[in-house]
């Protein structure tokens, strides 16, 4: 039983998904099987302690010769029921799809009063509802297309409402294009993999051509792609932020999130360009999610976003913040990732402040299991050896960073980046004394470089001109 798909799937469940469960099962209309009710209860109480199948036999069929059989098919029963109950719970939470279906039901039935009367009702909470997202597109698609299959199937001369079908089709696919693309930019600046956008020049076309900017679900990713994208990206992602921040409220809050944080990744690209002013950016829209509580769902908060809120306050030297996010969220993130990432983010927090005694003590305290959080610690404890003048410790440092990084096999993006600091650091711990022509060398070469997320500390230890 250790290994089984439904031992793990059970382990998922809470306490609230067990109870709705409890009730799903004892409804004779989806089981009658009290044995699959016995069964869930006994592994329910022991996810802790796995009994083996003899066990489970003996608690379900008291009396009985063991028979492996029958145990299997109580599992298979109960696995399959849970499951349909997981597939079934986000259409009994989409009110939207329930009246749609209705509707049908209702037009299949031929029951005209009904689907009028159901039509209106469904019409009005649909208007009435606070969001204007891609699916408020898709769900108005799906009320219009009732409509025409209940008109058609009059068979009365009249006009039908065979356009509002096709904007309304139409406008949902365009959301939802764009905010996929997005996504796929987002992705690809990562990973350094291309993907094929399809449809999307076409659809960039229809929405210029028909003036569709005035619709939020649309504008937003719009503009938010062509930030991504490099194009004219400082006009876009200030068209981007704003929107953000005027219409945030007409998308869920999943998905205003998602939004946060493609502009804060944004912020992030733009920062490690060398671009000091989107620091501030980024830390006004780190303070605004923590503030309407999307970046910290749940009471979670992920350590990427603890990361970088913490990165952008000491660029932004607001050191009192900082220490303040540090200690109020520790709690709030991952138990894997939890001292790990409190510790580092001190250490930088005491780096700032000068105390590179304590950046040494408190890099030891964790074990850096993360690879990016690794080299971001090795990246610190560099700049510490480098501060205190340590030469020999900082270039066996940097040889080991050589070999962490072929052995660990990164590639992409990170790669190129620290590579380019321990190349560049090498050479600013080797140059000639007094060599104003090789500190210019240096610093051009440096500021050339594309990929280099600690430019601004190699060109502030070359000092000026």
């Amino acid at each position: 039983m250790k290994g089984s798909r439904l031992v793990s799937l059970m382990a998922t469940l809470d306490k609230s998904e067990a109870r709705a469960l409890r009730k799903f099962l004892a409804s004779p209309f989806f089981n009658h099987r009290q044995d699959v009710c016995a069964l869930f209860e006994f592994l329910l109480k022991r996810q802790d302690d796995l009994p083996g199948k003899e066990r489970v036999f003996a608690h379900l069929y008291p009396g009985q010769a063991y028979d492996a059989r029958q145990v299997r098919y109580a599992m298979s029963w109960l696995l399959k029921l849970i499951e349909q109950y997981l597939a079934l719970q986000p259409f009994l939470e989409d009110e939207p799809r329930q009246k749609a279906a209705l509707l049908r039901a209702y037009r299949l039935r031929q029951l005209p009063g009904h689907f009028r009367q159901s039509l209106r009702a469904a019409r009005q909470q649909h208007q009435n509802q606070p969001l204007r997202h891609a699916e408020y597109f898709d769900s108005e698609y799906q009320l219009q297309q009732e409509q025409y299959q209940f008109t058609a199937a009059q068979k009365r001369v009249r006009e039908h409402n065979l356009q509002e079908v096709s904007d309304s089709l139409d406008l949902a696919y365009i959301a939802r294009k764009l905010r996929q693309a997005c996504l796929l930019l987002s992705h690809q600046a990562v990973y350094q993999r291309e993907y094929d956008f399809g449809m999307l020049e076409a659809v960039i076309h229809h929405v210029e051509s028909r003036g569709l900017l005035g619709i939020p679900a649309v504008a937003i990713y719009y503009h938010c792609y062509f930030a991504l994208s490099g194009q004219d990206a400082d006009a876009h992602f200030r068209a981007f932020h704003a929107l953000l921040l005027q219409q945030g409220g007409l998308f869920p809050a999943h998905e205003t999130r998602d939004l946060y944080l493609l502009a804060v990744n944004y912020c992030i690209r733009r920062l490690n360009e060398g671009e000091e002013a989107y620091a501030r950016e980024g830390l006004e829209l780190y303070k605004k999610g923590l503030e309407n509580g999307l970046l910290a769902p749940d009471g979670g908060l992920s350590r990427f976003t603890y990361r970088n809120a913490v990165a952008m306050a000491l660029k932004e030297k607001e050191l009192e913040w900082a220490e303040q996010f540090i200690q109020q969220y520790k709690e709030n993130l991952p138990r894997d990732h939890r001292e790990s990432m409190y510790s580092f983010s001190l250490a930088r927090l005491s780096y700032e402040r000068r105390q590179y005694g304590q950046v040494l003590e408190l890099l030891q305290k964790a074990e850096y299991e993360d690879l990016l959080l690794n080299l971001a610690a090795k990246t610190l404890l560099l700049k510490t050896y480098y501060e205190l003048g340590e030469g020999p410790l900082l270039e066996s440092h940097l040889d080991a960073m050589k070999v962490f990084l072929q052995r660990k096999g990164i590639i992409g993006y990170h790669r190129r980046n620290y590579r380019n600091i321990v190349r560049y650091t090498l050479q600013l711990l080797h140059l000639k004394p007094h060599s104003r022509q090789a500190r210019r060398l240096l610093r051009e070469k440096i500021e050339k470089e594309k990929v280099l997320t600690e430019k601004a500390w190699l060109l502030a230890q070359l000092g000026g001109q």
